[in-house]
């Protein structure tokens, strides 16, 4: 019969036993973690809070669950706009496991559990895009798009115990071989823009030079009337003088007159044929 020092060394040996093959009946859960036991496939225990816990070796088994605000990062895909444009869309999240247990009953891992949420996510985005234009979603609308895709994605994932807080698009590229043809459009538009702006430009300088013009010629007119005027002042007043200086000494005022007549016809020893008994010479006669 085994003493009650044997039985426990047998207990010891049986422990250390167990402990060699990787069973051991404890096991450790971390303050970033859920767990959750289970027996011969069906969850028994879900476990929130930290600490050391117990299992039965070989019978029970824990899968683990992470509580922290995580991040999820898909591959680029397509998405079809209203406007038959094509859009390769790189777009992430921030999720968080609130029911593991749930978790568990869908997907068993948390692995599958993003692999749902995969899912999720790009079908709303599919469907939500799909209702509006290229440039809505990338320029005008681009925030109000998320904010629908978000909740309507968080509505479908809490039936599986997951809270999905924010979807954003990271990047949103055009397909290779839709980039040139969108350029060459981008281009002719630009051109078309350039074009017309010229013409306005065009259409702004001629107004602009007529203008000009016309006060050029008003202001040339006026100048002119002016000038006119007082050109015409200044021969009054000049008669005005030759007149009353005639008047003062008609003999003197002929003289001078004649004087300047013989300076302009002999100036350049021109040649003149006239009578002897011509007027013209008359002071030339005269000793």
């Amino acid at each position: 019969m085994m003493t009650k020092q044997g039985l426990i060394i047998a207990l010891l040996v049986v422990a250390g036993g167990l402990l060699f093959l990787g069973a051991s009946p404890l096991f450790v859960v971390d303050i970033i973690q859920n767990a959750i036991v289970v027996q011969l496939g069906k969850p028994v225990r879900n476990i929130t809070e930290p600490g050391l816990y117990f299992k039965i070796p070989f019978i029970q088994e824990v899968t683990y669950f992470d509580k922290r605000l995580l991040d999820y990062d898909s591959d680029a895909q397509d998405v079809i706009t209203q406007d038959k444009k094509t859009l390769l869309l790189d777009n992430y999240a921030k999720w968080r496991i609130v029911d593991p247990l749930k978790v568990y009953q869908n997907f068993q891992t948390q692995r599958g559990a993003l692999q749902r949420l995969n899912d999720i996510i790009y079908s709303e985005l599919r469907v939500e895009l799909g209702r509006h234009d290229l440039l809505e979603i990338v320029a005008d609308h681009r925030a109000d798009l998320m904010k629908i895709v978000t909740q309507r994605s968080h509505e479908k994932a809490s039936a599986y115990g997951i809270e999905i807080q924010d979807v954003r698009i990271k990047r949103a590229d055009l397909p290779e071989q839709n980039e040139k043809a969108v350029f060459a459009r981008m281009q002719a538009e630009r051109e078309r823009q350039a074009k017309q702006y010229r013409a306005e430009g065009a259409e702004e300088a001629q107004k602009i030079r007529s203008e000009a013009e016309k006060d050029r010629e008003i202001i040339l007119a006026q100048a002119y009337k002016e000038s006119e005027e007082l050109r015409g002042a200044g021969d009054a007043k000049a008669f005005k003088v030759y007149a009353d200086a005639y008047r003062q000494d008609p003999h003197f005022f002929e003289f001078t007159r004649s004087m300047e007549a013989y300076k302009k016809t002999f100036k350049d020893k021109s040649t003149l044929v006239v009578s002897p008994d011509s007027e013209f010479f008359r002071y030339l006669k005269q000793r």
